[in-house]
């Protein structure tokens, strides 16, 4: 079977190649089994200098690896740019948050010592999503090869290109064949790798195929899970100038089309002219934004969504929505000249209507509007998800309110609901995931602490009520 990718903005094909069958997802795990006690013996040092050559092969191959990420998702280039960037930067945050929190710690002990080592799991398959396919991926994919994992990786079908680029910077490391696989294919090929003998799934993607391979996993115990998920992510905006607090909502709402899991997908507001002149000058703003393919010449905001058939998806969740009762301010729209994978920004009024606690993977914004700042965390917290959220107040004592009761894991001020950064946690709660993965504490799923007492002599011990 052959797969393809598609440039959305375009049409064009942006790689063609085989997948692989269920027969060669069986060969790429004995493979990769055969591979581990030999990358598990390797010395920590060696490894890091192999993930160091492949920041060097990212560096090297910046630019073309941009455009490659730009092509298959569609994203502006100035946002494939930053990606490859956190890739990069992804490693020497890697390497340290593998030696502090799963490094080797030795205490003495009146017997000997005391000993902490983390020991790598074994075989590994990650599973990438479409809207950041490098950097995600990478993202688990660094700190698991540095603990001695191997590795299959199999990509969203929608960015196989850029899985290709990231093997070939692995083998210009130096990286062994086997102990890092990539693994084309559709959904079949995921449900293939996961009934082998495997022993971690380290994934990114939709709270729905999360809850799945709980479902999936949970008489297989002894396989590690890392979920990444989604989220029905809220914001307040509670005080502030509202053309300050509209530019805050766009990069919270709107960037990467939507197409991020800590996107805002909730806009709370105080009832009265506050909230009213807040919501107006998000409409006016988000009416604005400009929306071009990858490669035109200008700036712009927002390119189309990853494709037509995703944001045809996003429609059908927007039509139940109005039929639900949601009152639209701005859109839905059609974009002159654009083809079906284009989405102009979305604003809708729920308030007091009761809508699905569902992630919307588009730009579409919701509106809440409450009484009080207690109904605006009650609201904010009404979600089975609880991965980012946001205030925006010049208010110090409702930051610590807020700060204190709102229930996500990811919580900001006065700044965009997607702002986070490789060198502290990532993830969340309930249907937003476990570990807190792919950022700085990914190295506590890479490894587990094996706990050792020591003695280097054989003594005897004392029995008591034995002489």
């Amino acid at each position: 079977m052959m797969l393809r990718s598609i440039d959305p903005a375009t049409q064009d094909i942006v790689w063609e190649g085989p997948a692989l069958d269920p027969a060669g997802c069986e060969a790429a795990i004995t493979r990769a089994r055969a591979a581990f006690p030999g990358w598990a013996a390797t010395a920590l040092d060696a490894r890091i200098a192999i993930v160091r050559r492949y920041a060097d092969a990212l560096k090297a191959d910046a630019e073309d690896m941009a455009r490659t990420i730009s092509r298959e998702t569609g994203k502006l280039l100035w946002e494939s740019r930053g990606e490859v960037a956190a890739m990069i930067g992804k490693v020497e945050i890697s390497i340290t948050a593998q030696a502090e929190r799963a490094g080797t710690k030795d205490q003495a002990m009146p017997f000997g010592r005391a000993v902490l080592r983390h020991r790598p799991h074994g075989v590994m398959v990650v599973l990438g999503p479409y809207n950041f396919p490098g950097h995600l991926p990478n993202g688990h994919i660094v700190p698991a090869l540095l603990a001695g994992n191997v590795i299959i990786f199999k990509p969203s079908e929608e960015a196989p290109a850029t899985a290709e680029r990231m093997l070939a910077a692995w083998r210009t490391a130096g990286l062994p064949e086997d102990v890092l696989q990539v693994a084309q294919g559709g959904r079949e090929i995921g449900a293939a790798l996961l009934a082998a003998d495997i022993d971690g799934l380290l994934f990114t993607g939709s709270a729905g195929a999360g809850a799945h391979f709980r479902r999936l996993f949970v008489d297989r115990p002894g396989v590690i899970l890392a979920l990444e998920l989604g989220g029905n992510n809220s914001l307040i905006a509670w005080d502030g100038e509202p053309d300050a607090i509209a530019s805050l909502v766009a990069h919270s709402a709107f960037i990467t089309t939507g197409q991020r899991c800590s996107c805002a997908r909730r806009l709370i507001v105080p009832q009265g002219a506050a909230g009213d002149a807040t919501v107006e000058a998000i409409v006016a703003l988000a009416a604005r934004l400009p929306i071009a393919a990858w490669d035109e010449d200008g700036e712009a905001f927002m390119g189309p969504l990853v494709s037509a058939r995703a944001a045809d998806g996003a429609r059908a969740a927007l039509d139940g929505l109005l039929a639900a009762g949601a009152r639209p301010l701005l859109g839905p729209s059609a974009l002159e000249g654009r083809n079906s994978a284009f989405m102009a920004p979305v604003v809708l009024e729920t308030t007091g209507i009761s809508t699905p606690d569902n992630e919307i993977f588009a730009p579409v914004l919701q509106i809440r509007r409450v009484a009080d700042f207690d109904a605006a965390i009650a609201e904010a917290n009404a979600t089975a998800f609880g991965l980012s959220a946001g205030l925006i107040s010049a208010d110090p004592a409702l930051w610590d309110r807020f700060s204190a009761h709102i229930r996500a894991g990811v919580v900001n001020w006065n700044r965009p609901t997607t702002g986070a950064a490789s060198s502290i946690p990532f993830g969340g709660l309930g249907s937003s995931g476990n570990h807190r993965p792919s950022a700085y504490y990914a190295a506590d799923y890479s490894a587990f602490p094996a706990a050792s007492f020591e003695a280097s002599a054989v003594e005897a011990m004392a029995v008591p009520g034995l002489s």
